[in-house]
């Protein structure tokens, strides 16, 4: 586990020990005044993006270019293109992500607002639109907080931001779960994951 769920956890009053489970799953949901409903698919949507609360930081090493070039078809078209950007996260963030996202041209942007947090959260206007909304200014000046201390604010900060609490109301279903992991994910890659977490989780809550 990350330090990040070791955190989380002293905050909510759970064993600090890195290991989720349904007594600090419950700890969450009653530390940040979550519904049964609410707690199980944010927490079922998180543990799944962060590879079961082990990761706060978007992976960007790639050691070849073709494995660049799959998952950025539109930026790499050729090796040649995508062989200066391999085992160079840095190099490779403020590529693909400088000039979007509040991201300016020409800076390090790109690697300074790259996805952190439980569920990622990327961009600088992004990182700027949740140090407003959670009145965190310190964020801006330091996004590796997103990595650890606010991880998990974060994720709560999405939901917000995308209305997806009101999906959850609507039950702990298989098209429920579905519809948020769309908005989520923008797709459904890892679904069956990601029901079998939303559903654990909402039994542990019970």
């Amino acid at each position: 586990m990350s330090d990040a769920m070791k955190s989380l956890q002293a905050k909510v009053g759970a064993v600090a020990d890195g290991a989720f489970g349904k007594n600090t799953a419950n700890a969450i949901a009653k530390h940040y005044d979550l519904s049964r409903n609410r707690a199980a698919h944010l927490l079922g949507q998180a543990h799944h993006e962060s590879g079961g609360f082990k990761r706060t930081r978007e992976g960007l090493y790639y050691s070849t270019p073709e494995r660049l070039m799959a998952v950025w078809p539109s930026r790499f078209k050729t090796v040649e293109d995508a062989m200066p950007y391999t085992k160079d996260p840095q190099k490779l963030a403020n590529k693909v992500y400088n000039g979007r996202m509040g991201n300016a041209e020409d800076s390090n942007d790109g690697w300074l607002y790259s996805g952190k947090g439980f569920l990622q959260c990327t961009g600088k206007s992004n990182v700027r639109a949740f140090a407003s909304d959670m009145r965190l200014p310190e964020v801006m000046e330091n996004p590796m907080l997103l990595e650890n201390e606010y991880a998990f604010e974060s994720a709560i900060w999405f939901f917000r931001a995308n209305n997806l609490f009101k999906l959850c109301d609507q039950g702990v279903d298989t098209d429920t779960i579905k519809a948020i992991t769309k908005r989520v994910n923008g797709g459904y890659h890892g679904l069956k994951d990601r029901q079998e977490q939303t559903t654990k989780i909402y039994e542990w809550l019970g």
